[in-house]
């Protein structure tokens, strides 16, 4: 490991990290691996063609689950290259470049992510909440024009943490704690100063994850509120369903990304086992999960399934 550690030191290159410990099972561990990343691929690209080729779905809350599904889809490709390139082999380092630019779709789509999920609450609460006027005010127009917004919001404000990266000085080892690239992965083996990167993405995370996490909160509460004067017991149980798969999708994206905060700043002293297990999760378990949750909460994309399958099999 130091002799590995010296030959990077003054390179351009970053040595990417398997599991720590199980390298001689890396073959072993590709089969899961692989086996996750075609459930990723193939559960999200049905939800996307179901969405596109079904007349039914063509509704406000089926356009987001849409961007959820493509949000899903596109952290799937922007990591599988590096994650099954370790464990088949074919791939021990990546230069900066390469690292900065995966860095920037890694958490420019958990942004994505984030915002994502909070037009899908906005979409409940005015399903709930204001039923009547819940096709005049989410129209395709502005569905399109949120979509846009979110594109913008997660990938722009990233930019300048992301871009500064370039101009950071590495005189640490250069390995990386995971099989791809994340910002404080590097900013831990930069020398250089990085108390604006660090600033930076902390007033991100509270601006973005934390401040849509509020909000989500805030619209279930009102959405609470209002199913709660639902006299009928029955209806109220109706209204509380459609918001079934939605919770599940937040909890599946947050619970994650607080687990992977919480070992990079306080658990140094973890192995690098959780290290990588938590940042495998980080990446994998919403895009793995999201297309089977709302497969089997919303019932509308799961009879689609059935006639789909029921299709194949005659």
């Amino acid at each position: 490991m130091s002799a590995l550690s010296h030959s990077h030191l003054n390179s351009s290159t970053f040595v990417l990290t398997g599991v720590p410990g199980l390298e001689v099972y890396s073959l072993w561990l590709s089969i899961p691996f692989s086996s996750i990343y075609a459930m990723v691929f193939l559960g999200n690209c049905t939800v996307l063609h179901m969405i596109r080729t079904e007349p039914s779905l063509h509704q406000p809350m089926f356009y987001f689950l849409a961007m959820l599904s493509l949000t899903d889809l596109c952290m799937g490709l922007s990591t599988v290259y590096t994650v099954l390139g370790v464990l088949y082999g074919f791939m021990q380092d990546i230069s900066l470049d390469f690292c900065i630019a995966q860095s920037y779709f890694i958490h420019g789509l958990s942004l994505m992510e984030s915002s994502v999920l909070l037009a899908m609450a906005f979409d409940r609460y005015i399903a709930i909440c204001n039923p009547l006027r819940y096709s005049s005010i989410l129209t395709n127009d502005k569905i399109m024009k949120i979509g846009v917004a979110i594109l913008c919001r997660s990938f722009s404000f990233i930019s300048p943490a992301i871009i500064r990266l370039k101009f950071l000085n590495y005189c640490r080892p250069h390995i990386l704690s995971h099989s791809f690239c994340l910002h404080q992965d590097l900013l831990r083996l930069a020398c250089s100063d990085i108390r604006f990167n660090s600033i930076y993405a902390l007033v991100l995370v509270i601006m973005n994850l934390l401040l849509d996490a509020v909000l989500i909160i805030i619209s279930y509460i009102m959405i609470l509120h209002t199913v709660l004067a639902i006299a009928s017991r029955e209806e109220r149980m109706k209204s509380l369903q459609t918001c079934v798969s939605h919770i599940c999708a937040v909890l599946v994206f947050y619970i994650p990304i607080i687990g992977l905060t919480m070992v990079h700043r306080f658990g140094k002293h973890l192995s690098p086992l959780v290290h990588v297990l938590m940042g495998n999760i980080y990446i994998l378990f919403p895009p793995l999960m999201n297309p089977i949750i709302y497969s089997i909460k919303t019932h509308q994309i799961r009879r689609r399934v059935q006639r789909l399958f029921s299709l194949k099999a005659v």
